[in-house]
């Protein structure tokens, strides 16, 4: 036979296959894998024209597969101010100035990442600072969760947004004693104004594409399930795909037109590309905990009379569930609080007896606050709990302080789905949390955030094991994309996605994982990035 085009060596290559956990060493060629074995078995098979990367002492997986990112929103804020780790409001709007001095003159000023949790008093901004720093130019910001955004007083000018203006179904403006709009808005309200914000050119989305592309594959992602399309990023991604400028895999969620969602899934979602496949919509229950949107069924214990915000009507997502089983599209929708939950697995439940199939692979994303009793039903049900480690890390500052010490046992709650059966599939939501995949491994296993704390992990006993949260890297986003026939575990036949570690992760300390650098990423055989240290010329 041909010889192989590839072949890797390792310190340890972990498979994913219960039949073979570890090889040293593999073989592919015309993007599949060939041959999984020794060193010496391996290398017989080599011929003149083979590539061999080799790391003596690295670490090899199946390539690793984000479950629920957002792409054009990555490249988008490589443009705006990063107010992650922002400490202060002094310190946003120092970064907010810095950010408008280098921008035309009236261009508004956008920027991501801000988080209240980090500052004196905890509490949700208003305008007036922002007002005043900049009172004649219109800033928005959008919260680290993407569910709440911050206005100054000239970009709500601009949307026409005052006391008078209601609040949108769906949504909510916060407002001051007297009735004015406090400059934060929330879920479907954020529409008032950020649909002013002048929109980004089809070339700008292109290029936003291309810049998350690149920062993916030197993260080590081989693939990402892109959890919110519209129309143009559909178009701009399928052009990519056909001039062969995307090399990540792509599975996509559509944003359905809203009020036409029944419409848009009475079509069958058509053939996939060769990277990009669009099979998904999105859907949204609820908002978020962060900004105190996540729909419970008791008020949030920081904030009495609240139970957040109900984005879909439930019989509605009965039924356009109901139609989409009948076409072909897969379901996945946003769900963090323990009511919202509950009325997306009604749903689907109702749906799926109307429209019995055994491979709907419903998906609810994030999964984030569920009440004990509902857990077991994911696994009855076959629904998938895409899930986002770091989000634990991130949020425990201030989680438990808005559901409170007995709900907070069914929050980010990974042992408990796999012990009831579940399938997980995990991600990180980038880019509210960072797009490294080695950070969520970490997250999963430790339960800590990089300085180590809590000691012993937050709520500990949800911790998993490293071979767990890599099959929820890989495995599990490949099922849950119904790419388990070709990739997400190694071995023969199945598609050569690899993500090549400098470190072997089963031997180093949990509190090492975060920092494991990535040296490559493989995807159909193909070596996509190669940091330089793996780029040195084949032997």
């Amino acid at each position: 036979e041909p010889s192989p085009d590839l072949i890797v060596h390792a310190g340890r290559i972990w498979t994913g296959d219960a039949q073979r956990p570890y090889a040293p060493s593999l073989a592919a060629r015309g993007g599949r894998i060939i041959a999984l074995g020794s060193r010496a078995e391996i290398d017989r098979l080599r011929g003149a024209g083979t590539r061999v990367v080799d790391l003596p002492g690295g670490f090899v997986t199946p390539g690793l597969i984000d479950a629920h990112a957002h792409l054009t929103m990555l490249g988008e804020t490589r443009e705006q101010v990063d107010l992650r780790g922002a400490g202060s409001i002094d310190e946003v709007v120092r970064r907010v100035r810095e950010r408008a001095d280098r921008l035309p003159a009236g261009a508004w000023v956008l920027g991501f990442n801000w988080d209240q949790s980090l500052w004196p008093g905890k509490e949700l901004p208003t305008h007036e600072l922002l007002t005043r720093a900049l009172p004649d130019r219109p800033v928005w910001l959008r919260r680290v969760d993407g569910h709440a955004c911050w206005a100054n007083a000239a970009a709500m000018a601009v949307a026409g947004v005052g006391p008078e203006t209601p609040d949108p179904e769906a949504g909510k403006i916060l407002r001051d004693a007297s009735g004015r709009p406090t400059g934060v808005f929330l879920d479907a309200a954020n529409n008032l104004v950020g649909r002013h914000i002048p929109a980004p050119t089809r070339e700008a989305v292109r290029r936003r594409l291309l810049e998350a592309q690149s920062e993916c594959l030197a993260a080590g992602l081989s693939g990402v399930h892109d959890a919110a399309l519209d129309a143009r990023e559909i178009d701009v991604l399928r052009e990519l795909d056909q001039q062969r400028a995307l090399r990540l895999r792509v599975y996509g969620m559509a944003l359905p037109p809203g009020g036409r969602e029944l419409e848009f899934v009475s079509q069958s979602p058509g053939s996939a590309g060769d990277r990009f496949v669009l099979r998904a919509i999105k859907m949204f229950m609820d908002g978020a905990m962060g900004s105190r949107g996540g729909l419970l069924f008791e008020p949030y214990s920081d904030d009495p009379g609240n139970r957040g915000l109900l984005l879909t009507d439930p019989e509605r997502l009965e039924s356009i569930t109901e139609a989409a089983l009948g076409s072909g599209w897969q379901v996945c929708t946003h769900a963090i609080g323990d009511r919202g939950n509950r009325l997306v697995l009604d749903a689907y439940e109702a749906a799926l007896r109307k429209v019995p199939t055994r491979d709907a692979r419903l998906r609810i994303e994030h999964a984030q606050v569920v009440a004990l009793e509902d857990i077991p039903r994911f696994a009855r049900l076959g629904v998938i709990a895409s899930m986002q480690p770091t989000h634990a890390t991130s949020d425990k500052r201030w989680a438990e302080a808005r559901v409170g010490p007995a709900r907070i046992a069914g929050a980010y709650a990974w042992r408990r789905f796999l012990d009831a059966g579940a399938r997980l599939a995990f991600g990180s939501d980038f880019p509210v949390e960072q797009v490294p995949p080695a950070l969520g491994l970490y997250a999963a296993v430790t339960r800590q955030d990089r300085d180590g704390e809590p000691p012993g992990g937050w709520l500990p006993d949800q911790r998993i094991t490293l071979d767990e949260a890599l099959g929820a890297f890989t495995a599990g986003s490949a099922f849950a994309e119904f790419a388990e026939t070709r990739r997400g575990v190694l071995r023969a036949g199945m598609e050569c996605d690899l993500t090549l570690f400098d470190r072997d992760l089963a031997k180093i300390p949990a509190r090492a994982l975060a920092d494991a650098r990535v040296l490559a990423t493989v995807i159909n055989g193909e070596v996509c990035y190669a940091a330089a240290a793996a780029a040195a010329p084949d032997r």
